[in-house]
């Protein structure tokens, strides 16, 4: 079965991380998808721009109305995802408890719905 891992982080946090503790973070990401790749349960993984890239938009009464930044003000913010291929929710589990984001932020471990 398919899972979408979302990591959520925060930003502020990420900008006070020394040099060192950021290349220790990203050696654990770049660990673990060698080792998802090597098992074949990788499918996608990607690192997002800042939220101040963003763009939220919305259709109402047929206009097309854009806001800058996330939908919604938080304190976490969307950093990533991977999706994976896993036999049930506790392996998809096992595999975003590897993820050093859940240590200061959290990872939403979400079910793919088959088309």
């Amino acid at each position: 079965m398919k899972y979408i891992l979302l990591i959520y982080g925060n930003e502020a946090s990420y900008a006070t991380r020394t040099p060192e503790e950021g290349m220790a973070a990203l050696k654990e990401y770049m660990a673990l998808s060698e080792s998802l790749r090597q098992k074949g349960q990788s499918i996608a993984a990607e690192r997002l721009q800042p939220t101040s890239t963003a763009t939220t938009v919305r259709v109402r009464d047929g206009k097309t109305l854009t806001t800058d930044g996330p939908f919604a003000e938080t304190k976490e913010h969307l950093a990533g995802f991977y999706l994976i291929e896993a036999k049930d929710i506790d392996e998809a589990i096992g595999i975003a408890v590897r993820m050093p984001t859940v240590r200061s932020g959290c990872v939403e471990v979400r079910p793919i719905h088959a088309m």
